[in-house]
């Protein structure tokens, strides 16, 4: 029986008694599958190394080629089973399967030398073979997770999981590849004192890995308590939750009640403690590189019109605190703008010929290292406004409300949406619109690669035709 095909999902028809013959079961499916790629893997580490040996020797040999094949082998099993090598998500992207299954076998390869040296085995090891049979294995379990990713969207369709949409009244849910089913068309209720009403919602619900009802707030617990006797995955459509942009659920046994996670900040300790060390290391060789332009700078400023080198304003830091900002002045004395109330523009008359330089170079913000040593502002990050900066006629925060997430980093002296070209005037909402978007991205995906690779494209835009 076909399945869900792409971007359509499958009603249950008015006359529907027993859908059984509906929805294959997938559990099974799954479960034979993940034993499958488990002996696959066996047989494909083996035969690597047994075709390595005889290509390498000509001949099978036991103790330095096939012997580490033999130790290895239950270090990847028993890695790959942690990792989630055979698991939901191995069946619906191939790129993770490998991934996982590439790790657990390097990880399996680290571990089989340690132990090989402390147990002296080392000698009897052929290491050169050993290399070749690792990347023979790591090519084959490669090609072999491709075809069969491609094999089970073949047989099985696109979503190896049966999902089923529970539409009672509720806010409407586009979710492609799933069965649908109208719970007033076909009289399913949460009828928590009727078992023949139950029994009718449990032949719906069979061969389901997961359900989820979308019903007006007055009948979601009924639905809980249905669906927590259903033994299947059950969710219950929440357009409050997504309102405040829950997290998840707290359940807090010291005052018998639960809570709605709302917030967690972006980094754990060791994250932060990465990006905090990085921050520090960079910016202390690049002071020592930049102290002669910057030197040279101040001084440009000086004997322009004799007024202060640096230019401090306030600006929204992390956790929407206000921290003062450090900048090369460049702007005259008289028409500077502390508050931020008007963006810089191409040939502004504020803008002074030293200042014109230093912005269209990214030289005047050279100070903000100051920023970054006192823990104020990171390398990379949001880059941090001023109070009074507005987007068309807006104030930031009135465009979008999600501003305020923004800054559950610290601000940065480079980052996304700056490389991406999002600079300069805020003219249209639109203009902030764009560089919230890469905040929101760069908050949600960070990654210390991630920062160094900034780092590196924002040396293509330190030249920039939209740096005022």
């Amino acid at each position: 029986m076909n399945v869900p095909v792409a971007n359509q999902s499958r009603e249950f028809g008015l006359g529907m008694k027993d859908q059984a013959s509906l929805a294959p079961s997938f559990e099974r499916r799954r479960l034979r599958f993940y034993l499958g790629q488990m002996a696959s893997d066996m047989i494909v580490l083996l035969g690597a190394f047994a075709i390595t040996s005889y290509a390498y020797g000509g001949r099978l040999q036991v103790e330095p080629v096939m012997l580490p094949a033999q130790l290895l082998l239950p270090l990847y099993l028993t890695i790959a089973l942690h990792n989630g090598t055979y698991s939901l998500d191995s069946l619906k992207d191939w790129r993770t399967s490998t991934a996982r299954a590439l790790s657990a076998l390097l990880i399996a390869a680290l571990l089989l030398n340690f132990l090989a040296f402390f147990a002296k085995l080392n000698a009897m090891f052929s290491r050169a073979a050993f290399a070749i049979g690792l990347a023979f294995a790591a090519m084959l379990m490669t090609l072999l997770r491709q075809a069969a990713v491609d094999l089970i969207r073949q047989r099985w369709g696109p979503n190896p999981v049966n999902v089923l949409v529970i539409d009672d009244d509720g806010p409407p849910i586009e979710m492609p590849h799933t069965y649908r089913l109208n719970a007033g068309e076909h009289g399913v209720q949460p009828s928590l004192d009727d078992p023949h009403a139950l029994d009718r919602l449990a032949r719906y619900l069979r061969n389901m890995d997961q359900v989820i009802v979308s019903c007006p707030p007055e009948r979601r617990v009924a639905w809980a308590m249905v669906l927590k006797g259903s033994g299947v995955h059950g969710e219950v459509l929440s357009d409050f939750m997504h309102e405040i942009g829950a997290l998840g659920v707290v359940h807090r046994e010291e005052i018998g009640t639960t809570t709605l996670l709302v917030s967690s900040g972006p980094l754990g300790l060791r994250a932060r403690a990465a990006k905090r060390m990085f921050d520090i290391g960079v910016s202390l060789a690049v002071l020592a590189v930049v102290l002669p332009i910057l030197l040279l700078a101040a001084i440009a400023i000086k004997l322009e019109d004799g007024g202060p080198v640096i230019f401090r304003q306030k600006r929204i830091g992390r956790g929407n605190q206000l921290f003062s900002i450090y900048k090369l002045r460049t702007m005259k004395v008289e028409r500077g703008d502390s508050d931020g109330n008007r963006s810089a523009s191409k040939d502004d008359e504020r803008v002074t010929r030293v200042g014109r330089f230093l912005r269209r170079t990214s030289i005047d913000e050279l100070p903000q290292l100051y920023n970054v040593l006192t823990g104020e502002m990171s390398l990379v990050g949001p880059r941090p406004h001023a109070i009074g900066s507005l987007a068309g006629d807006k104030l930031f925060w009135e465009v979008d409300q999600r501003y305020w997430q923004r800054h559950s980093l610290r601000p940065g002296l480079t980052g996304l949406a700056q490389i991406r070209g999002f600079r300069g005037a805020t003219a249209r909402e639109d203009d902030l619109s764009s560089r919230l978007r890469a905040d929101l991205e760069y908050l949600a995906g960070w990654t210390i690669l991630r920062d160094i690779g900034i780092l590196l494209a924002t040396a293509r835009v330190l030249v920039h035709d939209r740096a005022f």
